[in-house]
């Protein structure tokens, strides 16, 4: 037993030793993607029947600019969507989304939205389909924002509608585990 395990302390020693004094290859190289600080923000929604608009926020959102998105994407969301007159916009309780500035712009256009617990916990399925389109992207190689961003309008667009479907309907299951929870942490 201790010859082996100075045979693998050996071997690895001469690994170290050869990646070392080894001049780096090309072929073994993994680009990065780097463009400053990596990170886009989007405002999206969905139903049942489908994706609506997906918006790229540039810069910091706040209140005026989360208005400007819902006054610009909401309806033709809406239209894509295929929702009729009967239906709730979801959204948790980011200060933006609980402005005043937002409640008068909701109130005056007649938006009813889902009462959403303060200090809930994010049930929001549209957090589950961020994280699909994310890793599907994340497997192929991006080298800007422009390109993952139209990467991302694309594969948004083509969500699987039976997947938007689960989501939709796992909102009674997610509410009843918070509820079995005690609001605390949920698979979801």
């Amino acid at each position: 037993m201790g010859l082996y395990i100075i045979y693998i302390i050996y071997i690895i020693i001469i690994l170290w030793a050869y990646i070392v004094t080894c001049p780096l290859k090309k072929q073994y190289l993994l680009p990065t993607v780097k463009y400053g600080g990596g990170s886009i923000m989007v405002w999206g929604c969905f139903s049942w029947h489908g994706v609506g608009n997906l918006a790229p926020i540039h810069g910091i959102m706040t209140a005026d600019k989360y208005v400007d998105i819902l006054t610009e994407n909401l309806e033709e969301s809406t239209l894509k969507m295929d929702l009729d007159e009967e239906w709730m916009l979801q959204q948790d309780n980011d200060p933006k989304h609980t402005a005043k500035k937002t409640k008068k712009f909701l109130q005056d256009c007649e938006i009813e939205v889902l009462e959403w617990p303060p200090q809930s916990a994010d049930l929001n399925p549209i957090e589950n389909l961020w994280s699909l389109l994310d890793a599907e992207i994340q497997l192929e190689k991006r080298h800007n924002k422009t390109v993952f961003l139209n990467e991302l309008q694309l594969k948004f667009q083509q969500t699987d509608p039976n997947y938007l479907q689960k989501l939709v309907e796992s909102m009674p299951r997610r509410l009843e585990a918070v509820i079995k929870s005690r609001g605390y942490n949920t698979k979801y």
